[in-house]
Order: structure tokens, then C-alpha cells, then sequence
């Protein structure tokens, strides 16, 4: 089972521990970013759940926005882990606004 980071109280990160040092400080910037904007327009924010899994040549993201008890699903494939994680949380705003 692949294992779960946790952000501060209301970020999880499954499935990306095999990230390198680099990767992970830009992923946690980009996803911290992203929280703060959900956190700031939404007051009941609860949680950002995402998690990375590979598929052949493919990275998919999947993500959950937790909103007073209400999840959100959004979901993206590409070959970099950046433009995935960005396609996957400009999904999740698009959907909650």
C-alpha cells in the first residue's frame, strides 16, 4: 500500500513518496497553493486528498476536495507530474465555483 504524507491538518499525498527532494518541495508549493485558495473561498474546507498512480508511460492524479462532508472528484493523465497535478486542481476549481 502506497504510503500517505500529510500536509499540515488538511492536505494528504498518497502514492508520492518515490518523489525526489526537488519534485516534492515544487509539488508541495503548487498544492499548498492551491489549498489556500480553497480554503480562503470556501468556509467549509475540509480536506485535499490527492493521489499519484503510474500507469505505463502515464501519470494519473486523482483528487478528492472534501467541503462540509461533500466530495469533489477530479482526475487527470499526462506524462508530467506537473501539468497533471496543475490539470487535476484547475479541475477541482472549476467545479466548485
Amino acid at each position: 500500500m502506497a504510503e500517505t504524507i500529510k500536509l499540515g491538518g488538511n492536505i494528504e499525498l498518497t502514492g508520492f513518496s518515490e518523489l525526489d527532494g526537488g519534485s516534492m518541495i515544487i509539488l508541495k508549493k503548487i498544492v499548498g497553493s492551491y489549498a489556500r485558495k480553497f480554503s480562503d473561498s470556501l468556509k467549509d474546507f475540509e480536506k485535499l486528498v490527492l493521489e499519484l498512480n503510474e500507469q505505463r508511460n502515464e501519470l494519473e492524479i486523482n483528487a478528492k476536495l472534501i467541503v462540509g462532508g461533500k466530495e469533489t472528484p477530479a482526475n487527470a493523465k499526462d506524462k508530467n507530474l506537473f501539468v497533471a497535478l496543475d490539470n487535476t486542481l484547475k479541475e477541482l476549481e472549476k467545479k466548485i465555483k
